[in-house]
């Protein structure tokens, strides 16, 4: 049996970050706490010890952070124990009736006494828990992986392996794929910017960028976002009255991943998360995509190659998706299909602008 570890690394052997080949020395372990969690991307194993069991049945309400300890091994065996705070959190994905385990942020106290930890000390990361088997946090990975190849204004994503161990030893489950997000503020010092909170129309937002980022939702065919309400988008530039970069991220509802519980809002009027809908604002000259068209032909061949030489997802999910790609792809190149597909927000007739329920404000 091959280990998780290097079927990990073979899902990234076309991976680039901000389109950067990564070398042998970048995929090593993080072992120092100067180095960034985010920098490795070998799969790394972590057991959250403690009151699990209240923890994951805390769905109602405003959630409460537990005491509990997150524990993982460095290269040399040695292990690690950090003391941490953890709640339960998002919306759709808490509820029960929806979803096995609830999502989850893990408070770093502050108190961990191991210089060597690749854990910042008071950083508060968000946990991907499976909702309805843990091949589809795999998939919801690879999209993280995508979009960082798309640009390093991106939030970064690392694949860990969980073990859930109750008190006094009793673990909770077998293992499980869970993905830790990179914290929005340190994604944004990455970029020399800062996160903005101030609400904006999407015409209002930096144009490259959210031509990039509507065009890459496409791609994936997700429509689970909106830059007005701040639906799975964060904004971030470089002061706060600075014109904003989009930044995507939760991709769990896209068709790509196909969860079985992603459904398209009814305002769309389509049938399943695989069809794809373009839900970018109006534009009537289709000339205003050439460079971000120019520029995803050029990442072609590291788009498909994510996902070819991944042994993490199934042969028939790889030829899956090879297929949704290879049709976004003659729709890019084809002017009349273009003009079909991103033409949409500008028929008054049909759904390109609608206001989702549940996003609009109160």
């Amino acid at each position: 049996m091959i280990p998780y570890a290097i079927l990990l690394l073979s899902c990234l052997a076309f991976y680039k970050s901000g389109v950067a080949q990564l070398s042998g020395d970048s995929l090593a372990i993080v072992l120092h706490s100067e180095k960034d969690l985010f920098d490795s991307d070998k799969l790394l194993d972590i057991t959250i010890k403690g009151n699990v069991h209240d923890l994951l049945n805390d769905r109602e309400g405003v959630p409460k952070y537990f005491p509990l300890s997150l524990t993982y091994r460095r290269e040399d065996s040695s292990e690690i124990s950090i003391p941490v705070n953890i709640k339960t959190r998002g919306h759709f994905r808490r509820l029960r009736q929806n979803c096995f385990y609830p999502p989850l942020q893990i408070q770093f106290t502050g108190n961990n006494k191991q210089p060597l930890s690749m854990f910042p000390a008071k950083a508060k990361l968000k946990l991907v828990m499976p909702c309805k088997g843990d091949e589809y946090v795999v998939r919801e990975w690879l999209v993280y992986k995508l979009y960082n190849l798309v640009t390093p204004e991106s939030l970064r994503a690392r694949l860990v392996r969980v073990t859930l161990e109750n008190e006094k030893g009793k673990k909770h489950a077998s293992p499980f794929f869970g993905i830790l997000l990179e914290e929005e503020e340190q994604m944004a010092k990455r970029n020399n910017a800062v996160i903005i909170t101030r609400k904006i129309k999407p015409r209002q937002a930096l144009p490259g960028s959210f031509l990039n980022m509507t065009v890459f939702q496409y791609l994936i065919g997700n429509t689970d976002w909106s830059v007005e309400y701040l639906q799975n988008v964060k904004l971030m530039g470089a002061d706060s009255m600075a014109v904003p970069v989009t930044v995507p991220y939760d991709f769990d509802h896209a068709g790509i991943v196909n969860a079985p519980y992603a459904l398209p809002a009814e305002e769309l009027r389509m049938t399943s998360c695989r069809q794809r809908r373009y839900r970018g604002y109006c534009i009537q000259d289709m000339t205003a995509y050439d460079n971000t068209i120019a520029y995803y032909n050029r990442l072609k061949n590291d788009i498909y190659g994510l996902y070819t030489n991944c042994k993490l997802v199934d042969s028939k999910y790889i030829k899956s998706t090879v297929q949704y790609f290879d049709e976004f792809y003659k729709i890019i190149n084809s002017p009349k299909r273009l003009k079909e597909e991103f033409g949409y927000p500008c028929d008054e007739s049909g759904t390109g602008n609608v206001v989702i329920h549940g996003l609009k404000e109160d």
